[in-house]
């Protein structure tokens, strides 16, 4: 079976935005490989930051992060302490609410580069 390794995520700045996730989520430090900032997931996944260039158009993506009850509360209290934004939606309509979709919670709040991430404790159609 297939598993995903890592992705390209393109970046207003990859240092930035690597520590930005990091910072949030609580994951290690990233790792500079080759043009990448590096940055390690819990399962083994990576997202390799890289800059997008001068002036460079970037199109937002989405990336969903699965986490436990204490590492939802603890990376919504890191946001909330930044004063960034949330939704509880991915349309953006709910501003400042958590879903509690599938009998998890969640939210969506966007990255330095308008990337759309979103934190969620139970798996959609779990």
């Amino acid at each position: 079976m297939a598993e995903l390794n890592h992705t390209i995520v393109l970046s207003h700045d990859k240092r930035a935005g690597a520590a930005y996730l990091a910072e949030v989520l609580a994951l290690p430090e990233p790792a500079p490989f080759g043009p990448f900032q590096v940055v390690e997931t819990g399962n083994g996944v990576s997202l390799d930051y890289m800059d997008a260039g001068d002036g460079a158009e970037i199109t937002p993506q989405h990336y969903a992060f699965l986490v436990s009850d204490a590492e939802f509360d603890a990376a919504f209290d890191r946001l909330t302490a930044r004063g960034q934004q949330y939704w509880a939606d991915p349309g953006g309509s709910r501003p400042g609410e958590i879903n509690t979709n599938d009998g998890g919670r969640g939210i969506y709040f966007a990255d330095p580069s308008g990337h759309w991430l979103e934190i969620i404790t139970v798996p959609y159609g779990g």
